[in-house]
């Protein structure tokens, strides 16, 4: 199974654009798209949802999800990888990042892994 990702809203939308423009074969959702978790939505149910709907998580929320991860992992919860996102990291560096995984790995590879991006 591929790689399908959620971005986080604390992203910027041009995250998806470039993506999408470069990589268009790429499953890519936004917090606040149609089929994806409403905006505002808290980041355990993120997580939750995540787990669902078997998507990696692309966030540059290095502040709270950590200890949101450490407390979905101590309910015996699971997820489907999370993607951290450096500071300053260009668009289309990330676009690539992700593109290398998707055509390199396989979505079950990511299960309850938490990665910087770019590596």
């Amino acid at each position: 199974m591929k790689i399908r990702y959620l971005l986080d809203e604390n992203l910027s939308p041009r995250v998806k654009l470039t993506i999408l423009r470069h990589y268009p074969e790429l499953d890519v959702l936004r917090v606040g798209d149609e089929d994806a978790p409403a905006l505002g939505t808290l980041d355990p149910d993120m997580l939750d949802w995540l787990d669902v709907y078997q998507r990696v998580l692309v966030t540059d929320n290095r502040k709270s999800i950590p200890g949101h991860i450490a407390d979905h992992f101590a309910a015996g919860k699971h997820h489907w990888g999370i993607f951290l996102v450096r500071k300053r990291t260009s668009l289309l560096l990330l676009a690539e990042a992700l593109y290398v995984y998707w055509s390199t790995t396989e979505a079950t590879q990511w299960r309850d892994v938490t990665e910087w991006l770019p590596v």
